[in-house]
């Protein structure tokens, strides 16, 4: 009994995060609107492309500008924009702060305790914000009641508090722990290798893998985004049509594929249109789960909802694709 009181009390701490003072709120959208629609259901006409990011206002300043992050920052990037929900360890209905971290880390194939007050005993102690590097843990309160990820240049990426999202912030006071998770010299990667961590499952692309595998270069994705998106969409059949009207391997909307100047039966140009498509919502978004959600049900729900809107076949989507990448449990 007294190891549940104690599970018990844990989490009652992490409550505590909802009733600190109100942090500062994201940068609005600046006018404009974003391109998509998807073959899903939930189709919208193709709108003018953004090229900031709307629901975070963040991007490499964030991290000083620098040409790459380490693995963990990149996965934690994946979430920017996802909704707090206490509790929440699936990125696909909302994450707290300790099950963002568990889940950025899980991605990388590291297990961690569920609670951040056993996530901050976790790996080696680091003396100060000073000493810290991307991906260290930034712990607060005594007992601990608030975890998040260290991206550098003072800033961390966390799930702050009910009604807000995954986002940048800055390091708003003094950490009570601070720890290492990774060794030296293990957690380097590209930002743009962020959905490839852990994505051992995205499915090849079969005959059009040279297609996906073209196009994401060209516009900078993730790897394997396109083809799990594919998967999703069409079943890898360029033939397809659905009930909404949405055609071929990508499953785009007539006029979605008129305003990208693409013939949608035709593979080529469906997936370079897709990739557009994408890289359009992840700059808007700044965040793999958004961009998904934006494909699928349209960016004005996504800003409407400030998140992955609450439609059953669009969280299903997400989450569909985001098990491909590895991630979702």
């Amino acid at each position: 009994m007294t190891g549940g009181i104690a599970a018990i009390a844990a989490r009652m701490q992490e409550i505590n995060t909802m009733i600190r003072p109100p942090v500062a709120a994201a940068p609005a959208a600046t006018a404009g609107a974003t391109a998509t629609a998807s073959g899903t259901g939930f189709a919208s006409a193709l709108e003018g492309v953004l090229g900031t990011s709307a629901s975070t206002g963040v991007g490499a300043a964030a991290t000083g500008g620098a040409a790459s992050e380490t693995a963990v920052v990149a996965g934690a990037r994946k979430y920017i924009g996802v909704p707090y929900v206490w509790g929440g360890t699936d990125p696909a209905r909302g994450l707290d702060c300790s099950g963002l971290v568990q889940r950025v880390y899980a991605d990388l194939g590291v297990s961690l305790p569920r609670v951040s007050r056993d996530q901050a005993k976790a790996g080696t102690a680091v003396p100060s914000l000073d000493q810290a590097r991307p991906g260290d843990l930034v712990a607060f309160g005594s007992p601990v009641h608030h975890i998040g990820i260290y991206i550098g240049d003072g800033k961390m990426i966390h799930a702050p508090q009910a009604g807000e999202n995954v986002r940048v912030q800055d390091v708003y006071e003094t950490p009570t722990a601070i720890r290492r998770i990774l060794p030296s010299g293990t957690a380097s990667a590209s930002a743009a290798s962020l959905a490839s961590v852990s994505g051992a499952s995205v499915p090849s692309g079969g005959a059009y893998a040279s297609l996906f595998s073209t196009a994401t270069a060209r516009h900078g994705l993730p790897q394997g985004l396109l083809a799990a998106v594919a998967k999703a969409e069409s079943n890898f059949n360029p033939s397809a049509v659905s009930h909404a009207g949405a055609r071929g391997l990508m499953q785009l909307m007539p006029a979605t594929a008129a305003g990208l100047g693409v013939d949608p039966m035709n593979p080529a140009q469906a997936v370079d249109g897709a990739a557009r498509l994408l890289k359009s919502h992840l700059s808007t978004f700044d965040s793999v789960p958004l961009a998904l959600a934006a494909y699928n049900a349209g960016p004005g729900a996504v800003r409407r909802y400030d998140g992955i809107p609450p439609y059953a076949e669009t969280q299903n989507y997400v989450r569909k694709i985001m098990g491909m990448l590895g991630g979702t449990p």
